[in-house]
Order: C-alpha cells, then sequence, then structure tokens
C-alpha cells in the first residue's frame, strides 16, 4: 500500500481529523454490525453491550448494571428480561446479601460474547494486515492520542477469547461501587 503524503495544513486540520475519525468510526459500526449479525435476531446492539458487561464484570446487581450502561434501571430490566428469555443470561440470589439478586451470563451468553468478540476481532485484524507497518505504527500512536484525549481507558492485552469493552469509558469509582 502506497505512503500517502500528507497535504499542506493537513496536520492542523480539525475539520479534516474529525472527517477521517467519523469515517473510520463508520467503518467500525460496519464490522461490529457483521460481527453481530449471526445472532442479531436474538440480541440487539445495546443488548450485546450488557451481555459484554456481564462478561467482562461478572455477575452484577441490576442498578450497577444499568449505570454502567447509562440508561435507567427499569430500561435495564427490560433488557435483562429479554436476554434471560432468550437463554443468555440469569439471575441468582446474592450470597452475600440474599435480599439482593445478581444477574450473570449463561454459557450460552459467554459463547455469544466469545464468538461475536472473535469475529469482530478477525475483521479488525484483516483490515489492519492490509496496512504497511509505518501506517499501523501510525495508528497506533493516533489511536492511542485520541483514546487518551476522550480519557477511555487503553483495553488491557488479553488473549484472543476475551472481549473488549465496547467503547464507553466507565467511571471507575461508581463501577466498584455497583
Amino acid at each position: 500500500m502506497a505512503e500517502r503524503a500528507i497535504p499542506e495544513g493537513a496536520m492542523d486540520d480539525v475539520d479534516a481529523v474529525t472527517r477521517a475519525v467519523l469515517t473510520a468510526s463508520r467503518l467500525l459500526v460496519a464490522v461490529s454490525a457483521r460481527s453481530l449479525a449471526e445472532v442479531e435476531e436474538r440480541v440487539t446492539l445495546p443488548q450485546f453491550r450488557m451481555l459484554v458487561v456481564l462478561h467482562t464484570r461478572g455477575a452484577t446487581k441490576l442498578v450497577g448494571l444499568a449505570d454502567l450502561l447509562g440508561v435507567a434501571p427499569s430500561t435495564a430490566m427490560r433488557m435483562v428480561d429479554r436476554l434471560i428469555a432468550a437463554g443468555l443470561a440469569d439471575r441468582q440470589t446474592n450470597p452475600a446479601n440474599r435480599r439482593e439478586t445478581l444477574l450473570r451470563l449463561t454459557e450460552e451468553g459467554r459463547h455469544t460474547v466469545e464468538n461475536v468478540t472473535a469475529r469482530r476481532r478477525a475483521e479488525i485484524a484483516a483490515i489492519v494486515e492490509r496496512l504497511t507497518p509505518t501506517q499501523r505504527l501510525a495508528l497506533i500512536e493516533a489511536l492511542t492520542a485520541f483514546n487518551e484525549a476522550g480519557g477511555e481507558p487503553l483495553a488491557t492485552v488479553l488473549d484472543d477469547t476475551e472481549p473488549h469493552p465496547l467503547g464507553w469509558a466507565v467511571d471507575v469509582a461508581a463501577a466498584r461501587d455497583a
């Protein structure tokens, strides 16, 4: 792939950078949609976000889950009910406080998250492989700076079967208290 020359003044053109990021976000949304295509009859994107939170956090109280997703508890409860009906999540009594109910993934829910994440990772890897090593390094530097400017923590390095958060920053204190 040929290296592109940077036009004069482009390094300071906020509109040009914004257009490039919007285009990249469209591509990433398309990749996400394609990775969900196999399960889209059973799981919407917001429901998948919930599955990912449950996968990465484990058993979680409804109020904490709603806070992490930025939705009302009643909305979270409706989403949970649909996921339970689909066999992807279930409720269990909190062993530390029998008056509380925890939500967690079933094995089928865990496999759904892992399969969708693997498809997304494979498609992104295929795109990245088409870049030159210099372009890959520039992309790492640019995306790291972009994530830092947006306050998004870096994803941890995990093996290929582990999901990565889907791009919403978590208030660490609120998540810890959930």
